[in-house]
């Protein structure tokens, strides 16, 4: 990842040059809405939903960019489920690091046979893996067009 300073927002920064995204950047998306897979991490089909205006507290969502909420929530849920036969889905939302203020949800597919140290908050140890175990760009743009599918 490339230094951010605090008054950069990545996600709108992505936003902004949508049409040329890769898919594992524009995966599904509707008005308000963008899926994506995540970067810098070793679990392949770890999701993140981004609304697509910039939003930093989710009480400032709009009443519409709500009422999706949910429904992508589950939709994701179930194609991870179809697409990686995980037991169920963990979805996280903190919008804190730096350069990521924006509001996101991380809908994370958990495996039935995951280590119990990786389970519940333990999964954010995905996202400090070492580069050579994360998931390359290559393999997070197949499973981008097969969810995408499924979607």
């Amino acid at each position: 990842m490339t230094a951010r300073t605090a008054d950069r927002c990545h996600p709108c920064d992505r936003e902004a040059e949508f049409a040329l995204l890769p898919p594992r950047e524009r995966i599904a998306n509707d008005a308000h809405w963008r899926v994506v897979h995540a970067v810098d991490c070793a679990l392949l089909g770890w999701l993140v939903l981004l609304p697509r205006r910039h939003v930093t507290a989710v009480h400032d969502l709009t009443d519409a960019e709500a009422a999706a909420l949910g429904t992508w929530q589950v939709r994701l849920s179930r194609a991870l489920r179809d697409a990686t036969g995980c037991a169920k889905t963990y979805v996280v939302q903190f919008a804190e690091a730096e350069g990521f203020g924006h509001v996101h949800f991380h809908v994370v597919p958990r495996s039935a046979d995951l280590p119990a140290a990786q389970r519940g908050p333990g999964v954010f140890d995905f996202l400090r893996a070492p580069a050579r175990e994360q998931v390359t760009a290559a393999a997070a743009d197949r499973f981008a067009l097969e969810l995408r599918g499924r979607l």
